[in-house]
């Protein structure tokens, strides 16, 4: 079984179904994580979101309970052109705005025609940047919470450059997502919060 990503609701589903799979399973915890061990030999550790370490009892209610998302915390997206940002409480969008910038593609074009391009196309780039920080720093302003990120590496980065951003805590997951619209955020929201499991079966 490949390693996966489970809501916090599914969680004691998907505990329930290792052990009906591979036998009586034993739960600790162990590295900030719980772990299970099965009958079977096969096993699985269970990391909460947003980076957070497990202390709690080896026991699956407790560690759902410690999943629950922060009270404050956000998303910043940058793609193309694109950017969606969130300030979240728990589960709830408390504030967010999606934009787009246009940044002009790549082209075959060569000589003193590619430079010009190469030079409007960044122009454009820093002009989506700008806007998406200026978006950043006023939802985010205070977040006390985790601010998760995806979409480009580059255009991430080149937002939290501005100094208004320099607070922010910068977490995991990192999402992978396509250009920003209010479904991409929508999805990105839900996977943040997710638990990462990576299972280690007896036979593989």
């Amino acid at each position: 079984m490949p390693n996966v990503a489970v809501p916090v609701a599914r969680i004691q589903r998907w505990v329930d179904n290792f052990a009906g799979r591979h036998g009586e399973t034993r739960l600790a915890v162990d590295s900030g994580a719980l772990t299970g061990a099965a009958a079977d030999g096969s096993s699985f550790i269970a990391a909460l979101p947003f980076e957070k370490s497990y202390a709690g009892p080896a026991e699956v209610e407790a560690f759902i309970a410690a999943a629950a998302a922060p009270r404050d915390w956000g998303l910043l997206l940058v793609r193309k052109g694109g950017f969606a940002i969130a300030r979240m409480s728990g589960g709830e969008i408390a504030d967010h705005k999606i934009g787009r910038r246009h940044v002009q593609g790549k082209t075959k074009a060569g000589g003193w025609s590619q430079q010009r391009f190469a030079r409007r196309r960044a122009n454009q780039a820093s002009a989506a940047y700008e806007a998406a920080a200026e978006h950043a720093a006023r939802i985010l302003n205070g977040l006390r919470g985790p601010l998760v990120t995806g979409g480009d590496h580059g255009g991430v980065d080149d937002v939290l450059e501005d100094r208004r951003l320099a607070s922010l805590e910068v977490t995991g997951p990192w999402l992978a997502v396509q250009d920003p619209n209010r479904a991409v955020l929508d999805q990105a929201i839900e996977d943040a919060q997710k638990v990462r499991i990576e299972v280690l079966n007896a036979d593989s």
